[in-house]
């Protein structure tokens, strides 16, 4: 995992704790509007962790798989251990559009008046 990713997860906690629903509808002023931003984020998060995740097995992938390097495969086994331990995306995505980490905007065609 890198280093930015490490620093970024390091305060947020893994399991899930509640939220004010207040808190995240006063963000953009409707509850609806805020939860479909923090979900796009969470795909996006999701799909980032993914990629990364699927770049470092490869590294230690074998093209010519034995039963031996299947069952002994310890590198293979601690990153997905370290991925496994890390917050869940959603977990991320709220805590970044709390804090004011996720750009956002309206499309005025979108708007309704």
């Amino acid at each position: 995992m890198n280093k930015l990713r490490r620093q970024q997860t390091a305060n947020i906690p893994s399991v899930i704790e509640t939220k004010n629903l207040v808190d995240i509808k006063n963000k953009t002023g409707n509850l609806y509007e805020s939860i479909a931003i923090i979900a796009k984020r969470a795909n996006q998060i999701n799909i980032s962790i993914k990629e990364e995740l699927h770049t470092k097995l490869e590294e230690f992938a074998s093209h010519t798989d034995s039963l031996e390097e299947i069952h002994e495969n310890k590198e293979q086994i601690e990153i997905s251990k370290a991925f496994e331990r890390m917050p869940n995306p959603a977990i991320l995505a709220t805590h970044e559009f709390m804090d004011d980490k996720v750009y956002f905007r309206k499309n005025e065609d979108d708007l309704f008046e």
